[in-house]
């Protein structure tokens, strides 16, 4: 078990992961888009519904953004 976990963990390369990192960055522009869009529409319960169920996708993507931006900085310096 422990040896088909490792495997996994080496085959992902730097490639893939700036490719998941546009795919994290996109997403959070999406949803803060529409989450300012929508923003604008509270007499809907649907429309406040998600507006607070965005928030779970919101904070996680936002926290890879930041380790994003620190990845960077610290490989420019």
């Amino acid at each position: 078990m422990i040896s088909t976990v490792t495997a996994t963990a080496v085959a992902v390369t730097t490639g893939q992961v700036m490719s998941y990192s546009i795919i994290a960055v996109v997403s959070l522009i999406v949803f803060l888009a529409l989450k300012e869009i929508l923003s604008s529409e509270t007499d809907r319960p649907s429309v406040k519904l998600f507006l607070k169920g965005s928030n779970i996708a919101i904070v996680p993507l936002l926290l890879v953004f930041v380790a994003i931006v620190a990845y960077k900085v610290v490989t420019i310096l």
